[in-house]
């Protein structure tokens, strides 16, 4: 079985992969400091309070936080006995490199989301991920990833917001009911709600015509679901692309070795 690791700013996100399906997904906070043991003893308890019985035998990690690589490293090779895949590395190939200044290191969540959304939709693409930042990463018709775009995050927007001004509250986002807010908490969810959904199109607006070619606009991340309300603001959605990406470069190392 392969274990598939998501290490985010925010959050790390570890699923079981059969081969044909993801049998199992947790989350956690992303915390530099946790240790091998640690991870082990929080994956162990969740899989035997699923009465999951499975042999992990290869592990695979995609990780924007590289203090936390070393203990996802030896994690698997203590608890599951095989060295791990880790995308952005020398040993780990990718099915296209990616097509940028030289010099540039391009974030791992960008490669594996390229891989995903090439794998499932071919190229030309664009792919919004909602995550602690909001990345745009354009994927060519070969499936290589050739660049983007990085804004703040929704809520880093919203919580930048409520510290940098003290009469302002922390609010959770939403799609509010009105554009034009009657109190302090509509009018900012309003702001943020309609402010990004504007970034989105204009963005990919402006990527399509740089690109100059049909391009297909993918949503993921945790408030792709919550933007999708918006008409024509994404052609797809896929809540699992990043693992997805995960399993074909895990896949694509395989068959090369």
């Amino acid at each position: 079985m392969l274990l598939c690791i998501d290490c985010g700013n925010t959050n790390t996100v570890f699923s079981v992969w059969d081969g044909q399906d993801f049998i199992a997904t947790w989350r956690t906070s992303t915390e530099h400091q946790r240790t091998a043991d640690q991870y082990f003893v929080w994956l162990s308890t969740l899989m035997a309070h699923q009465k999951i019985n499975v042999e992990i035998d290869e592990v695979i990690i995609s990780s924007t936080v590289p203090r936390v690589v070393f203990n996802l490293r030896v994690l698997a090779d203590r608890y599951f006995n095989c060295r791990p895949l880790v995308v952005g590395k020398p040993e780990c190939a990718l099915p296209q490199q990616p097509r940028v200044d030289a010099g540039t290191t391009v974030g791992p969540d960008r490669l594996v989301n390229s891989a995903g959304a090439f794998s499932r939709h071919g190229g030309n693409l664009i792919v919004v991920d909602f995550g602690t930042a909001t990345t745009f990463d354009v994927v060519a018709d070969d499936g290589a990833y050739v660049g983007g775009v990085i804004a703040p995050g929704v809520n880093l927007s919203l919580e930048a917001l409520h510290r940098a001004a003290a009469a302002l509250p922390h609010v959770d986002i939403s799609r509010p009911q009105t554009v034009i807010g009657t109190n302090t908490v509509a009018c900012m969810q309003s702001g943020v709600f309609w402010g990004y959904v504007g970034l989105i199109k204009e963005i990919c607006a402006r990527i399509r015509d740089e690109y100059d070619a049909p391009m297909k606009i993918i949503g993921t991340g945790g408030l792709a679901r919550l933007f999708e309300q918006v008409d024509n603001l994404f052609d797809v959605i896929e809540d699992d692309l990043t693992m997805h990406g995960l399993t074909v470069i895990n896949d694509y190392n395989k068959e090369t070795t």
